[in-house]
């Protein structure tokens, strides 16, 4: 088993700064490409971020910190950021995902002590018992899912452009 807090929260820490980085003074073109019809795009894909900040990871830590196994916490609307809201500038979502980030990761340390309640354990509605140390696994593991996922859509905007040097570049071979 590879876990430890500690390298959880460098991850955490870290992806408003990569998505800052990245997405920050990109044209619409970039921000709104997407790979066809119900996939998302990288602005999407940072509500959900944003989404998941608000309603996902620190609501189901104190769910599990409260209730343990004996009920199962309230499920995550994975696409509610779809629901047709008002679109906001993108450096208004990433500084709106910096500032919930920095605030869930203080809530995280102040709440978990790593030697008492990694083991804890709680009810997912769909996967069942899952411990602490999992859902924070999860939590940064899903971070690189959606970075990842960020750049693959942004290159899949280029697929037709790169010619034949499409064969050479392993994101676009899905």
């Amino acid at each position: 088993m590879n876990f430890t807090i500690k390298e959880a929260v460098e991850i955490l820490e870290r992806t408003p700064k990569i998505l800052d980085s990245f997405l920050s003074g990109l044209s619409s073109e970039w921000l709104h490409c997407n790979e066809g019809e119900g996939t998302w795009n990288a602005a999407e894909v940072l509500d959900h971020l944003i989404e998941g900040e608000k309603n996902n990871w620190i609501t189901r830590l104190n769910f599990i910190l409260k209730e343990g196994p004996t009920k199962p916490f309230p499920p995550f609307h994975r696409y509610s950021h779809l629901s047709g809201l008002e679109e906001k500038p993108i450096q208004e979502k990433l500084l709106e995902f910096r500032n919930m980030r920095k605030k869930n990761i203080a809530k995280l340390k102040s709440l978990i002590d790593p030697e008492l309640h990694l083991e804890l354990t709680g009810s997912h509605p769909a996967l069942g018992i899952v411990r602490i140390r999992e859902l924070i696994s999860t939590w940064a593991v899903h971070d690189l899912t959606h970075i990842s996922q960020i750049a693959r859509v942004m290159a899949n905007r280029y697929r037709s452009d790169v010619g034949p040097w499409k064969e050479y570049l392993g994101i676009l071979k899905r």
